[in-house]
């Protein structure tokens, strides 16, 4: 692993930002290098005095006039969605139904499974997203397809295999000993292996039984610190069903607490609906909301309180993701295009220092990894990303008149997509797209 000396415009942040002139919330380097050594960041700061401390001689690479920050985290999306992004239908049931549920049988095919890898994993690269948090499907297969290949990239990934005993087609079902045994086992093969963390990934609560819950409570109690990913109230007809399904629930959120789920690793898919007995609960416990726009649009779900959420007495630990393939893009900017937009129209503001943190620190935080990633500071893995506010001539010609940071990345995030990031390092490598 070569040292290198990564020089250009730096920005990484402290802490979740107070406002659009919050300047101590972040760090900022307008003639920044960082040192990488053996995969990490080993100094960051004004480029003259980082250069005095790297040997002579290290490789040197000059990104400015760019923006070098963190790599963008997505903390909520479909491994085996590729191919369903895009699909028409009326809402969330029907797109699974119709959709959804029959690409996902195709998995149980080790060459389909390890195709769809290679495109995943290209296409987080070239959005400038560094770590995902991912469902698989319910077959092992796809788990072992998802996590070989983050491990041959390098990657920090989370992923976990479906569980899900009902409601879906035959060929997505497990049983509760079946999901149980293949989760222990994806977690014996994978966890730790590289920079790999197994996810308990119970779907949702319409997909399981009573007993496949309790299979999902068991591995929570013998893994306490694995992540537990699943979803919540994302549309008021699945909220119907769940609660049908389980008719001694107080609500949605008290089935997931019911066996032992929530807490302050649980990462809650959508959770737009949610009633302030249920905004306490996930409060209380620590767990974390997990919006995802394109997709509560696209399919037509709501309208996610953030800021509501973020402002309460007891406040909500919130998290952003694409959720591809409910979700149009896989970009981390397109994403927080549209939640701007949804404070929007809920009457509230989303200023771009907030939404540039969400998708670095912001979610490190929300994974308990903040140590490793989300952040340019010492110490930390060199997963970096380098963006650029001109990438096509419409931005290019607003960038004239652009006079602050705030304004560029607001910019960057309204404007900005794949085309806008110029590279991807990965542990301090630039990542090559294997297509």
């Amino acid at each position: 692993m070569t040292d290198k000396l990564i020089r250009g415009r730096l920005i990484s942040f402290k802490r979740a930002p107070l406002s659009l002139t919050d300047t101590e919330s972040y760090a900022y380097e307008h003639d920044g290098a960082l040192l990488v050594a053996d995969g990490r960041i080993a100094a960051f700061g004004d480029y003259a005095a980082v250069r005095s401390r790297a040997p002579e001689g290290i490789e040197e690479i000059d990104h400015r006039p760019h923006l070098i920050l963190p790599g963008f985290i997505d903390m909520h999306l479909h491994f085996p969605q590729m191919q369903v992004i895009a699909s028409y239908a009326a809402n969330l049931l029907e797109w699974l139904n119709t959709y959804t549920f029959p690409e996902e049988c195709r998995f149980v095919e080790t060459d389909h499974a390890a195709r769809i890898a290679t495109h995943f994993y290209d296409e987080l690269i070239r959005h400038g997203t560094t770590t995902a948090v991912a469902y698989c499907s319910v077959h092992k297969t796809s788990a072992d397809a998802f996590f070989a290949e983050a491990l041959k990239r390098g990657m920090c990934m989370v992923g976990g295999k479906v569980m899900m005993d009902r409601n879906a087609p035959q060929g997505l079902l497990d049983t509760p000993e079946m999901g149980y045994d293949e989760t222990r086992a994806v977690i014996a093969e994978w966890h730790g292996k590289g920079r790999n963390h197994v996810a308990i990934t119970p779907r949702f609560a319409i997909t399981s039984t009573p007993a496949q819950m309790r299979a999902a409570q068991a591995l929570a109690e013998e893994f306490p610190d694995l992540h537990i990913q699943t979803h919540l109230s994302e549309n008021h007809d699945e909220i119907r069903y769940t609660l049908e399904l389980y008719p001694q629930a107080k609500d949605y959120t008290d089935v997931y607490a019911h066996y032992g789920l929530l807490g302050p690793k649980t990462l809650l898919g959508h959770a737009i609906h949610l009633s302030e007995r249920e905004a306490d609960a996930l409060s209380e416990a620590g767990a974390v909301a997990v919006h995802c726009p394109t997709s509560n649009l696209f399919l037509g779900s709501g309208l996610f309180p953030m800021k509501a959420l973020m402002r309460r007495e007891k406040p909500v630990r919130v998290a952003v993701a694409t959720d591809i393939g409910g979700g149009s893009s896989y970009s981390m900017l397109r994403t927080m295009d549209e939640a701007y937009k949804i404070q929007q129209l809920l009457g509230e503001r989303l200023n771009p220092l907030e939404s540039f943190y969400l998708m670095t620190r912001g979610n490190a935080e929300a994974l308990s990894m903040v140590g490793d990633i989300g952040t340019l500071e010492p110490g930390t893995t060199a997963d970096l990303i380098v963006l650029d506010a001109a990438a096509t001539p419409a931005m290019k010609l607003r960038m004239e008149t652009v006079k602050t940071l705030p304004e560029e990345l607001f910019l960057l995030q309204t404007m900005g997509d794949d085309r806008a990031v110029i590279e991807t390092y990965v542990a301090g490598n630039a990542m090559k797209t294997a297509l």
